[in-house]
């Protein structure tokens, strides 16, 4: 199942990435690509060592620690400092997978991608083309454009990719997040569960239910988290 969250980031937080992005230096973007996927991969992104990717990218941790509807979905681990890529010019991704353990620059440690996301940084309408294809077996294929500021959340094994941008120039950042529950069944029943008990604090605040029903939550996430 796939996630948007639309007003992940506000419109002036929008604004100030942009500026910081259009101001900083690119580099290649396969050079960050896998072995099978880099002759696929034609866009520009910001070294992971570049001194903007760290502090946009801690706005975005900090945001994602703060975000109910996101640590609901994610439960997450451990999550890859976020990246920064550009497209234009005809710039594309072809369908790949997302690497299954990614490294964390400069640290030791590796992180198991269990879920992608994609944090859109350029209005739908200033660019042509550019839209992320996922394919997912159980929604199939769909494609997304999304509002500026919106953050997708999706299975890291899904085929997607980027359309060539034809025009204007597409901005997102993106990263994968380690989840403390490793499958994706699991985690969609855990998500829908917590949903459903959100949904009843707001109908039946004081029905003696939920405390039964956060019980069975809890219990569920304590035999399958991986922590």
């Amino acid at each position: 199942m796939t996630l948007s969250i639309e007003g992940f980031l506000r419109s002036s937080e929008v604004a100030q990435f942009r500026q910081a992005l259009v101001e900083s230096d690119w580099v290649d973007g396969s050079a960050t690509a896998g072995h099978l996927s880099r002759h696929a991969k034609r866009n520009r992104q910001l070294r992971e060592s570049h001194p903007v990717a760290a502090r946009l990218g801690g706005i975005i941790l900090d945001a994602l620690e703060r975000h109910p509807l996101f640590m609901s979905y994610a439960l997450p681990e451990r999550i890859v400092p976020p990246l920064f890529n550009a497209y234009t010019g005809g710039e594309e991704y072809g369908a790949h997978i997302d690497g299954a353990i990614r490294p964390i620059g400069g640290h030791p440690i590796r992180v198991r991608t269990d879920i992608s996301a994609t944090l859109f940084l350029s209005d739908p309408d200033s660019y042509e083309g550019g839209e992320l294809i996922v394919e997912d077996r159980d929604e199939g294929g769909r494609a997304y454009k999304l509002a500026a500021g919106t953050l997708l959340l999706y299975h890291s094994g899904n085929v997607h990719r980027v359309a060539p941008v034809t025009s204007g120039e597409r901005l997102a950042s993106f990263f994968w997040i380690q989840s403390m529950v490793r499958s994706r069944e699991q985690r969609g029943m855990l998500f829908d569960l917590d949903s459903t008990i959100q949904r009843l604090r707001t109908v039946v605040p004081d029905d003696p239910g939920i405390v039964r029903l956060t019980g069975h939550y809890h219990n569920l996430l304590r035999l399958w988290a991986e922590i």
